[in-house]
């Protein structure tokens, strides 16, 4: 994609007001809809300043070198890179969270599966835990913050995303409780022995159909990591092997539980069905009202 040149080798005298106002002229021509709100977040980092004093020192000059940098991330983000790969970091469940290219940035869809865990089981007691396709780390990290004495495996195929995974672990003290490991989703805990060891799967695994990626916008389609999104020609290829293989991890009155795209939720507890392994399953709908969530409760 031909980017929209920044023009940062003008050093002429520019004020917060003026160059607010280009950012905003430059992301809205390049079709971002929240163009004045992402325009300040953009000054608000690159300058270390706050939205109160963009408003009450309009009139005050940007140092060139300074203005030099607000207008390279202006133009990144007018490339529709995400802001959050510009600013390094997403929230999620009221923590900030490390993100860079090599990660999917977190939702606030995912944190249902945060919510639902709480709901069933108890915040107070021990517990195994795993993250499969751990990404940025944030769900195992948002887990192990909610669950105080859980101990949680972390697990992703991406080196580079296990990095991050690893950097936000330390970030919020749960080192302790966290393990990163490397390799395809079970193959890491089958190394360890762990069959039968855990008191819940957390999964939120790529599910974009391959024919839809190209369809995704920009930010989506250009700049997220492709491993993070390609879910196989319908979508549902690594439903099928979770769905096949999380039983065996699962202790007794363990629960599988995953985020899944728009309308794949039936697809999914279809599954689950045909696989046998589980006895209740059920589903749980987001704010837009899409069933978002799937849980399986291991039979037996």
């Amino acid at each position: 994609m031909e980017s929209i040149a920044s023009p940062a080798a003008n050093t002429d005298s520019v004020t917060l007001a003026a160059l607010l106002r280009e950012g905003r002229a430059m992301l809205a021509e390049a079709g971002v809809e929240r163009a004045e709100q992402e325009a300040i977040w953009i000054l608000e980092a690159a300058l270390n300043t706050s939205r109160l004093a963009l408003t009450l020192e309009r009139t005050r000059l940007v140092d060139p070198h300074k203005l030099a940098a607000v207008r390279a991330l202006l133009a990144r983000r007018a490339a529709r890179e995400p802001l959050q790969y510009l600013l390094g970091a997403q929230e999620f469940c009221g923590l900030e969270f490390e993100v860079d290219p090599s990660v999917f940035i977190p939702r606030p869809e995912t944190e249902l599966l945060i919510d639902e865990l709480a709901r069933r089981l108890r915040t107070d007691e021990p517990a195994l835990l795993a993250d499969i396709g751990t990404g940025s780390g944030c769900i195992a990290v948002a887990a192990a913050r909610m669950f105080r004495h859980a101990s949680v495996y972390a697990v992703d195929l991406s080196e580079a995303a296990l990095a991050v995974a690893g950097r936000n672990v330390v970030r919020h003290g749960v080192q302790a409780r966290v393990t990163c490991l490397r390799g395809d989703l079970f193959e890491p805990l089958r190394a360890r022995g762990m069959t039968g060891a855990f008191a819940a799967i957390l999964s939120n695994p790529p599910y974009i159909a391959d024919p839809e990626i190209d369809g995704l916008q920009p930010e989506v389609r250009l700049f997220e990591p492709r491993l993070a999104l390609s879910g196989g020609q319908d979508g549902l290829d690594f439903y099928r092997r979770i769905v096949n293989e999380a039983w065996e991890w699962l202790a007794p009155g363990g629960v599988l539980i995953m985020e899944v795209g728009q309308d794949q939720a039936a697809s999914v507890c279809e599954l689950a069905s045909r696989q046998g392994r589980y006895g209740a399953i059920s589903t749980r709908r987001d704010l837009a009202g899409i069933d978002r969530i799937v849980c399986l409760d291991l039979k037996g």
